[in-house]
């Protein structure tokens, strides 16, 4: 099999694109992919300063290297979740890898806040992933706009939007559909929140984390049983298989002829909370809410700027508390 581009020996093999790329051309195809989505829905500039959203995985460690390699202003923002063999691998890969590439390093520690999930999990009845999922969105969106981050970038793939996109369709969820899509914009109390990775599959992310040779942090989550979504995944990767190119045609239809439906619709008015400030459509935020219920003290919201919840780790490797 030979290179679409070059004719040289291929390393990766894509059928949704009619394409096979060796090595090189793969790196400069995934680099133009996300090119091409910044440049189509006006993501970024290179005036902006981007955080990134890193957990440790294939996708934003990817992403990361991807917006660096393109100029792009960037930090890096890992939240350690408190999960035994999970948060510690998870921690380490990423700042490690802040460190080789030079990416100034943010750590959120969530025990300190009494947010770490493995208490979260035995006290909560709610399905943890969400629980997790909303705790992460409120600390990455309030850190941006603390630290005067004007955009926060997610590793967020094609078949993460997708499967989102199937669920949500399968519930006519149309708050979430209305917000479905690579770009939210900035509006009071929230950054602009982009997924420069929406056209890159999870196959082409972990083929480019390999060729890159990054460190991935690839065991699942031990608390994701039960989750929902890789379901939905599992039933648009069959349907790839047989008809490929099918899910990037999927989520760009939507893009062009579903999403301005929904978000006509109207969106739920919000109101700020009570208690740290940030937008809600109750009286209490949801975190405001959990630490409450976590017994964690319920006049004030620690700040997430204290030394006892937050680490930075400077280009040189070394990590210190500030």
């Amino acid at each position: 099999m030979k290179c679409t581009r070059c004719r040289a020996e291929a390393a990766v093999a894509l059928p949704s694109h009619h394409s096979a790329f060796c090595p090189e051309c793969f790196l400069l195809f995934c680099r133009r992919m996300v090119e091409r989505a910044i440049h189509d829905h006006a993501m970024c500039t290179s005036e902006d300063r981007v955080l990134v959203a890193l957990s440790g995985g294939k996708d934003s460690l990817s992403l990361a290297w991807l917006l660096k390699e393109l100029g792009y202003t960037i930090a890096g923002l890992h939240i350690d979740l408190g999960i035994p063999g999970a948060s510690p691998v998870a921690r380490r890969i990423t700042e490690s890898f802040c460190s080789r590439h030079g990416i100034p390093l943010s750590v959120l520690e969530m025990e300190p806040l009494g947010l770490g999930m493995v208490e979260v999990r035995q006290r909560i009845r709610r399905p943890i992933c969400s629980v997790c999922g909303q705790t992460k969105r409120y600390f990455f969106n309030r850190f941006a706009l603390d630290n005067g981050f004007t955009v926060l970038a997610t590793g967020h793939n094609l078949d993460d939007e997708t499967s989102r996109l199937l669920a949500n369709l399968l519930r006519w969820d149309t708050a979430f559909l209305a917000d479905q899509g690579p770009v939210l914009s900035a509006q009071e109390g929230f950054v602009r929140k982009i997924k420069p990775l929406y056209r890159l599959s999870e196959f082409e992310t972990a083929n480019l984390s390999f060729l890159l040779g990054i460190e991935t942090a690839s065991a699942p989550c031990p608390y994701s049983a039960k989750a929902t979504f890789p379901v939905y995944k599992a039933l648009l990767a069959d349907l790839e298989d047989r008809q490929p190119g099918r899910k990037l045609q999927f989520y760009e239809g939507f893009l062009k002829h579903g999403r301005q439906h929904f978000a006509a619709q109207g969106k739920t008015p919000l109101s700020f909370c009570r208690r740290c400030g940030s937008p809600t459509s109750t009286e209490i935020c949801g975190v405001c809410r959990l630490r409450e219920m976590m017994g964690a003290p319920a006049e004030v919201m620690i700040a997430i700027s204290s030394p006892a919840v937050l680490r930075t780790q400077d280009v040189s490797g070394s990590a210190e508390k500030e």
